[in-house]
């Protein structure tokens, strides 16, 4: 197979390694052919983690009329429990989640590829109530995974209308960015799905103004930045203020700025 390594020596002089130099050598070569070994164990294992992660999210975004969309992905070493997704619904309306189950590496990645599958069935059977499809997640997280727990927000969006329905549980608010305002969504406060023995909190409606951006995310692009929770909101806010105006209907420039 391929080497992975040589070990040589340096003399001032014509010189061979004696004896117990080669006996090190050998010691010192067969711990570090066991060390690189188990890296790339857990190189492999992370790599895996990744495109298992990614093929649990969407392929494609949908091409849904009146609506640009963008997503952006960004998975730690371990790989985590983000999720999101866009789905066509009836009437013609617009499906939209984001959410994180706790916890990083192979489970949590599977719960969060379970829990994305079963709010697509939701939402299509009740998308226009962003209550009741939270809350038949919730339902379902207590009954089949009570040991987790995950924060999520599911918007039904109606483009004729420029207006979005949305529910959150225990999930950072929307931004909305426009040419004449960049302010946080006021969502109501409330626990992760699973923290409860019964989830439900009121939904929020949004009246969006043509072109404007919609931007959903989770506590993970918030964590990253080091920062108290205070500190990084401000800090998410000014990105998002500092878009320039001309890539601001762009909504893949506006992800990519932020």
């Amino acid at each position: 197979g391929p080497r992975d390594g040589a070990a040589v020596w340096f003399y001032d002089e014509p010189a061979e390694p004696h004896e117990r130099q080669r006996h090190l050598a050998g010691l010192y070569i067969r711990h570090a052919i066991e060390h690189l070994a188990r890296l790339r164990e857990v190189e492999n294992t992370r790599a895996c983690v990744a495109t298992i992660a990614e093929e649990l999210l969407p392929s494609r975004l949908p091409r849904v009329p009146g609506v640009q969309l963008a997503a952006r992905h960004r998975t730690g070493p371990r790989g985590g429990g983000d999720w999101y997704d866009a789905l066509p619904l009836p009437d013609p309306a617009l499906g939209l989640s984001v959410g994180s189950v706790a916890g990083s590496g192979p489970g949590a990645v599977a719960a969060a590829g379970r829990l994305r599958a079963s709010l697509r069935a939701y939402a299509v059977m009740e998308g226009e109530d962003p209550v009741a499809v939270l809350s038949d997640l919730e339902l379902l997280l207590r009954l089949t995974e009570p040991a987790r727990s995950a924060t999520a927000l599911f918007a039904y969006c109606e483009p004729a209308l420029h207006r979005v329905t949305l529910a959150g549980a225990g999930h950072s608010p929307p931004l909305l960015i426009g040419e004449r305002r960049t302010e946080f969504a006021e969502t109501s406060v409330s626990a992760p799905l699973g923290m409860l023995s019964c989830w439900e909190a009121p939904s929020v409606e949004i009246q969006a103004e043509a072109g404007e951006t919609v931007l959903l995310y989770t506590d993970g692009l918030l964590h990253r930045t080091g920062d108290p929770m205070d500190r990084a909101f401000a800090r998410l806010h000014t990105a998002a203020a500092s878009v320039p105006r001309a890539l601001r209907q762009d909504p893949g420039a506006v992800a990519d700025h932020v």
